[in-house]
């Protein structure tokens, strides 16, 4: 798990290695916003638990897995290039 920042939206991301595959969410709780980079990441699950009311979310599509949080973390793509790894807020 480690988290980035999106330099041209400033959206903070947080990519993980689930068994060699990676995934990038929008590094923030759509419970309370807080930051989901603090949380701990369960490799058996997949999934992220926020450290403040313990939400979770898949970290292969964001979706909430159970309350308090009801509306999935928005997903980045997420690319190995040139032995760097890329991700960037792609909404409009």
């Amino acid at each position: 798990m480690k988290s980035v920042f999106d330099e041209v939206t400033g959206t903070p991301i947080v990519v993980f290695n689930l068994d060699g595959e990676l995934y990038a969410l929008e590094a923030q709780c759509t419970h309370e916003e807080f930051e989901l980079s603090s949380g701990e990441f369960n490799t058996t699950e997949g999934s992220v638990e926020c450290v403040l009311h313990g939400a979770r979310f898949d970290v292969r599509d964001g979706r909430a897995l159970c309350a308090p949080a009801y509306t999935p973390v928005p997903k980045f793509p997420v690319k190995r290039e040139h032995d760097a790894i890329w991700t960037r807020d792609d909404r409009d």
